[in-house]
């Protein structure tokens, strides 16, 4: 499954770095410790945080995740949303709590 599918079948709200929508979807990882993430991400994952900062870009380009989701409606910073452009990190929104979310990515995942 790609980010765009997932996206498309979960309504996520894109917020920046659509270009690299086309990223193949492996696992899903939460957590907000942008340290523990890092070592502890797999390849390929839907990360799901509430940290919309520059820093989660970098975090995410280091794990090689797949795509961010901000649960919760958590706001994504400029300085991030620019970054994540530059680099192809797609960043998507839900209102949806990390629980729910990972729910519904693991059963999208099994099909």
């Amino acid at each position: 499954m790609t980010v765009n599918e997932l996206a498309a079948q979960l309504n996520l709200k894109p917020l920046a770095g659509t270009k690299g929508d086309h990223n193949e979807i492996l696992t899903c990882y939460s957590g907000d410790l942008l340290s523990w993430v890092m070592g502890r991400a797999k390849e390929g994952s839907v990360w799901l945080t509430v940290m919309g900062n520059i820093n989660a870009v970098a975090v995410a380009t280091l794990a090689d995740c797949a795509c961010i989701v901000l649960t919760e409606n958590a706001p994504l910073d400029e300085d991030a949303r620019q970054r994540a452009d530059m680099q192809n990190v797609p960043i998507y929104s839900t209102e949806l709590n990390a629980y729910e979310m990972s729910v519904k990515i693991a059963g999208l995942l099994q099909k």
